[in-house]
Order: structure tokens, then C-alpha cells, then sequence
């Protein structure tokens, strides 16, 4: 024994102390530590550590939103060891936590924001907690079924009346707490009302009796509305609009309604609309397709130094984007995001007699990119941008001029090269991988296995290896077929026909995915109907090189009968060991062995999601995988097996992890089932908008919308 301390002593001498570093440096490293960790753990450690686990900087801001291992007596000692400290406690989606945890949160009386977005909260709980705390200035909620205005006491509607910043999301018709935050300068609504209850009744828009207060605008500076698909949401987003045409605030300056499918322009609307352009100088704007489809709305609008704007499914033309907005070059350096994702039009001259699949003007988009140069979030998804053969003027090649981006959305027929997308598409017998000398057999492992032997296969020359070279800095990625659809829409079943991919997008496949792997920060990566995939060999790329990749979509690659990159894909996975999150969308899928095995390799991975019509899963290979892969906190499996095989081995996740496991949130169904939008709802909304539901999230909303 006296020589194993001798031989630690010898260590310890020739190594680094942690604790000789600056208090600085060490506030810094627990910076990265959840606070739950910091004050029930850390500090015990040792003296030093007891008195920096408490410092201001560490204490002021906590986070439990993505805390999964945070239950009801963590929080508590939390709140008790610390409440007086805290500023900022953002305890967003935290689902599992019981009702009675809320309570706790009375302990900080110093709270300035507060947001329990996603947390079961009752009215009467609301009431009790806000009556306590005097200094709050920001608050996030959810109204859901039952929340009752008339039960907050005046103390609460004391403290609400001091509140600058709201953010509600709203499961029910009703105003919330609106009326009662007379001092509004920020105003975010999310609208997730479903058209019919549970038990099949169709629901209505109207208030409930007792709700006809007026909200009160007056000071309101943002004003932001997203809508779920319905129109029970439709009314309810109404009456809360009512109250801004009738007087507009002088101070607005960013007004953002986000609404799917059609949502018709009223004469109250018109009003409101009207009076903006007259009364307002805007820095964001986000519109229903039908408020500027066909009306001179833009041409009337005054901005000032915008950092927004969405025009999504807009048939706004690229003459009038460049005319309207941007002042036919004007400099807007401010701009630093811009949605024009489903705007088919918007980089051609004018939409009268143009169709969706002609050439762009690339005299437009050089337009916007020189006007634009400070951009860090572009969206161009969901329509057809195809590039002319003249040299310099590609699609890729102007967008390359754009150095600050952060994230990009394209979809898949703009990154095509020109000359390969005149060529003939494959066809089902040239989808078998080509060599020389020999002959392959269908189903045999042939990709590459490094970057030097892709680079042999021309890629270096495309214009998208050349743009994905020069943004080098870029988070978030997605490359998306233009008609693309998810097998899983929102609250309707599930699509059992796709469209084909454009023709343009037919030779788009493994050599674009390997030019990816060159975004050595690339931390999302969304990848949807690439036709032209043979082996999946550049996912292999990405996975090496790729190192900070947090999230991954996959989504109709290649044949649609068969699942052509999974040896490619296992290889990739054993790589990805900061992956979170992963979905994927595949016909046929085969859930086995093997494939959880490679993603047993993902040390890091919290969220799974698989939808696959006819795909199957091994019963004991998920088990064993929940049972290696301990951060897993959602297991979401929508597939070909029958209601009994998913019912028992969701049964069986639950009962054999949940209590390990607070977060746990299993849903195991089969995906062509008539119940599927039933079990949907039931899902917690931060998975269902996060990862379940395929979306483009690039340029969704302004970015730093809520802390």
C-alpha cells in the first residue's frame, strides 16, 4: 500500500492539479457542468469548489430544459440550496416533472425570467407562484384545458402586470393571462389548439365565458404568432389581432404570423395591415401566404434596419423581392435572416407565365447576396431552383460569396451540377455500384473508405464541393428534395404515395453527401430524397470528419424499395459520438441487430426517431440497445409491425427504464394505423416540433427569438 501512494504521490507531481488553476479557468470549465451537478454534487467536492459552485456567474442563470436526469427532489434541494440566487430559470419541457414541483419555484424571489413552457401548471398553482415573485419581467406558460383567469388572485395579476415579455402557448381557446400583462413589449403566441376532442366533438374558437377582456397592446414592440394546422386555431389568433387594427402600438417593430395552408385576409386584418403601413418602421416580417399573394402590401410597408424576413409559400416573384424589399440593391447589411423556403418564384423576374422547374435569374440572386452579405441564415427549400449553364453564375457558386452563414437550407435539384443534370437519370440498372475489371454483385459493401478515395471519383470540381468548401463555418445544414413530403404529417394519417424527385435532382448522390464532410462545425445535418444514393459512402465521410454532428435526418435515400446505405450508415454511426439526436425515414427499414449495435457506439445519443411504412424492428435488440444506450430519454418508432408487437415492447421499455429514467417518453406504433393522430397528441410537444414531425427549421423564426 505504501507503494501504490508513493506511485500516486510521483503523479500527482509530475502532473496538473485542477485546483492550481485560476478561479477564472475554473468558472469557466464548471460553466459546461448542469447546475443540478454544480450545487448537489460538485461542491462537495472540496472547499474550493464549495465556495466556486455558488459564484453569481454559475448561479444567476439555470437551465433544466434539457436536463433529462432532473427529477421533483433535485429541483427541490436546488431551489432551496440557491433560490435566492437565481435570476433566470428556464425549466422549459420538462414534461415529467409532477405539478407539485412548480411549487418550489416560490423559493426565488428575485426572478426576473421565468419559463415553464412544456411543465403541467394549473391555474391555482400559477396564482400562488406569481404572487410571490415581485421582480418578474419575462414569462413563458402553457394555457391548456381548464385554466381559469378568474382564479388568479390580484397579487398574481400584480406581478403580471409588470410583465414585459410573454410567451404562451396555448392548448385551448382562450386569452390566457394576456388581458392581465398591461405592460406587454413582447408578445410570442403559439397556437396548438386541435380541431376536434377527444372524443370526436368538433371544438370551437370562441372564448370561453368570462374571457372577453381586451389585451393590451399599447407598448407591444414584437408581436409573433405560429399556428398549428386547423382552423379552430384560425379563429382564436383572430381575436387577439382584433384588438391591434383597431389601434396600432407606435413602438411595433417586428410583426410575425406563421400560419400552414391558407389562412384568409379579413377586412380587420386589411386594417391592421393598412395602419401599419402608414403608423410603423419594421425590422422583422413574416406574413400568411394570402396577405401578400397578389396585393401591393409590400410596396406600402416601411423598414428600418431589418433582421427578418419570411415570405414562405409566398408567390412573391424575385423582380418584386428585389423592387419591395430590397430596394432594387439596396444595402442591407442588418439582414441576418431570410426564409423564402417554398417561394418558388422568388429568383425569377416575375411568376405570370413562368413555371416552377425554369431556370433562375441569377442576376436576381447576385442581387440578394450582394445586398445581403452579412446573412447568417438563408432558407431556399421547398421549390424548384434550377441553374443555367452559364459559367460563374451557379446557384452554389453565387451563394459562396455568403461567409457568415450559419445554417442553409437547399433543396436538391440547386446543388446539381449543370452538365450532370442534363445527362440521362439513372435507371434501375445502373443503381448497382460500377468497378473495374470485375463484376459486383448486388447487396456487396463497395464504398470508399476514406476522403482521398472519394476525392478520386471528380468531385472536387462540382460546384457544391466548391461551396461547401468555402463555408466552412456552417452549423446546420439541410438538403431537401423540392417534393419531398414526410410519411408523417401533423394531424392528418400518414401519406402512403410520395412524389417522385425532380428530374434535375436524379444524379445528386453519394459524391455531394462526401463533399459535406468538409463543415468540420457542422453540428445539424438534414438530408431528404436524394435519388442518386448508391452506397451511402459519403455518410462515412461525414461521420469522420464531422465531429461536433449533434443532430441527424435521413430521410428517402436512394431506392425506395430497399435500404441501400445501411452498411454506410452503421460505419458512420460508430464515429458520432456527440450525436443527440437521430431520425430516420426509410421504406423498409430493418430496426435489427446490427443497426443497434452500431448506434450503441452513439455514447451521446438522447433522441431516437424511426418511421418506416413496412419497416420491421428485433424485439431484443432494442431492449439490449435502451439497456447500453443509458442517455436515451425517447424512443419514437412508427413502422410495418403489427399493434401488438409495438404495444409489448413499448410496454416493456417503460416498465424496465422508467424509473431510471424520468424523461423516458417511448412511442412505438404502427405508422399506417388509423389511431396514429390520437397517439401523436399525447406526444410532448418539445419531441413532437423538435424531431418526431419532419420540418425545415432554417430561417423558421428570428433567431434569439426567446432566450
Amino acid at each position: 500500500s505504501q507503494e501504490v501512494v508513493s506511485e500516486e504521490s510521483e503523479e500527482e507531481s509530475n502532473g496538473v492539479n485542477l485546483m492550481e488553476f485560476s478561479d477564472e479557468i475554473l468558472l469557466h470549465i464548471l460553466s459546461y457542468v448542469p447546475c443540478t451537478d454544480l450545487v448537489l454534487n460538485v461542491r462537495r467536492t472540496c472547499r474550493k469548489l464549495a465556495t466556486l459552485c455558488l459564484d453569481k456567474s454559475l448561479t444567476h442563470t439555470v437551465l433544466l430544459q434539457k436536463d433529462y436526469k432532473v427529477n421533483k427532489d433535485k429541483v427541490k434541494q436546488l431551489m432551496r440550496d440557491i433560490g435566492k440566487e437565481i435570476y433566470q430559470l428556464n425549466m422549459a419541457g420538462c414534461y415529467w416533472l409532477p405539478s407539485s414541483t412548480i411549487d418550489h419555484v416560490t423559493r426565488c424571489k428575485n426572478l426576473v425570467k421565468l419559463n415553464l413552457s412544456g411543465c403541467h401548471v394549473t391555474s391555482l398553482r400559477l396564482s400562488k407562484m406569481l404572487s410571490t415573485l415581485q421582480h418578474l419581467r419575462s414569462l413563458a406558460i402553457d394555457v391548456n384545458p381548464g385554466f381559469d383567469a378568474s382564479q388568479l388572485s390580484s397579487e398574481c395579476k400584480a406581478t403580471l402586470s409588470r410583465v414585459s415579455e410573454l410567451k404562451q402557448t396555448l392548448y385551448t381557446p382562450s386569452y390566457g393571462v394576456v388581458p392581465c400583462c398591461t405592460s406587454l413589449e413582447k408578445l410570442l403566441l403559439y397556437f396548438e389548439i386541435l380541431d376536434r376532442s377527444r372524443e370526436g366533438f368538433m371544438l370551437s374558437g370562441q372564448l370561453m365565458v368570462g374571457e372577453s377582456n381586451v389585451p393590451h397592446y399599447q407598448n407591444l414592440r414584437i408581436f409573433y404568432a405560429r399556428l398549428a394546422p386547423g382552423y379552430v386555431n384560425q379563429e382564436v389568433v383572430r381575436l387577439y389581432l382584433a384588438v391591434l387594427s383597431d389601434r396600432t402600438p407606435e413602438n411595433l417593430h417586428a410583426f410575425l404570423i406563421s400560419a400552414p395552408g391558407s389562412f384568409a385576409e379579413t377586412g380587420a386584418t386589411k386594417n391592421l395591415l393598412d395602419s401599419m403601413a402608414r403608423n410603423v418602421r419594421l425590422d422583422a416580417l413574416q406574413l400568411p401566404k394570402a396577405w401578400i399573394n397578389g396585393s401591393g402590401l409590400l410596396q406600402h410597408l416601411k423598414f428600418n434596419n431589418p433582421f427578418y424576413f419570411s415570405f414562405s409559400r409566398c408567390t412573391l416573384s424575385g423582380g418584386h423581392l428585389i423592387q419591395r424589399v430590397i430596394n432594387g440593391g439596396k444595402d442591407l447589411k442588418s439582414l441576418t435572416s431570410l426564409n423564402l423556403s417554398g417561394c418558388v418564384h422568388c429568383l425569377a423576374p416575375e411568376s405570370l407565365f413562368r413555371k416552377a422547374e425554369d431556370d433562375i435569374d441569377s442576376s436576381i440572386l447576385e442581387s440578394l447576396v450582394v445586398s445581403c452579405c452579412n446573412l447568417r441564415h438563408l432558407n431556399l427549400s421547398a421549390a424548384h431552383h434550377h441553374s443555367s449553364e452559364s459559367i460563374g453564375n451557379h446557384l452554389c457558386q453565387l451563394l459562396s460569396r455568403l461567409k457568415h452563414l450559419l445554417s442553409l437550407a437547399l433543396p436538391v435539384c440547386s446543388i446539381t451540377d449543370v452538365a450532370a443534370s442534363v445527362e440521362k437519370p439513372p435507371t434501375t440498372s445502373n443503381l448497382v455500384p460500377q468497378t473495374f475489371g470485375r463484376k459486383v454483385r448486388i447487396g456487396i459493401q463497395t464504398y470508399p473508405r476514406n476522403l482521398g478515395d472519394q476525392a478520386n471519383q471528380k468531385i472536387e470540381s462540382s460546384v457544391f464541393w466548391a461551396l461547401m468548401g468555402s463555408l466552412r463555418f456552417l452549423e446546420t445544414l439541410e438538403i431537401i428534395g423540392s417534393s419531398f413530403s414526410s410519411a408523417m404529417p401533423r394531424n392528418e394519417p400518414a401519406i402512403r404515395n410520395s412524389l417522385p424527385p425532380c428530374v434535375r435532382a436524379q444524379s445528386v448522390g453519394d459524391s455531394e453527401v462526401a463533399a459535406i464532410s468538409q463543415l468540420t462545425y457542422l453540428q445539424s445535418l438534414t438530408l431528404a430524397q436524394l435519388p442518386n444514393i448508391l452506397t451511402g459512402s459519403g455518410l462515412v465521410n461525414i461521420g469522420l470528419q464531422c465531429q461536433h454532428l449533434r443532430t441527424l435526418s435521413l430521410a428517402n435515400l436512394g431506392m425506395m424499395g430497399k435500404v441501400v446505405y445501411m452498411s454506410a450508415l452503421m460505419d458512420m454511426l460508430k464515429h458520432c459520438k456527440c450525436l443527440r439526436d437521430l431520425r430516420l425515414e426509410q421504406p423498409y427499414f430493418c430496426a435489427g441487430a446490427q443497426f443497434f449495435q452500431a448506434l450503441s457506439h452513439c455514447s451521446s445519443l438522447q433522441r431516437l426517431c424511426i418511421v418506416s411504412r413496412s419497416g420491421t424492428l428485433q424485439f431484443d435488440a432494442v431492449m439490449s440497445f435502451m439497456a447500453n444506450c443509458l442517455e436515451v430519454i425517447m424512443c419514437h418508432m412508427f413502422m410495418g409491425e403489427s399493434l401488438t408487437v409495438c404495444k409489448n415492447l413499448q410496454q416493456s421499455i417503460v416498465r424496465s427504464f422508467q424509473a431510471e429514467r424520468p424523461a423516458l417518453n417511448v412511442v412505438i406504433f404502427p405508422l399506417l394505423h388509423e389511431d396514429l393522430t390520437e397517439v401523436i397528441r399525447d406526444v410532448p410537444m418539445r419531441h413532437l416540433d423538435e424531431i418526431t414531425l419532419f420540418k425545415s427549421r432554417v430561417a423558421e423564426e428570428p433567431p434569439n427569438l426567446w432566450w
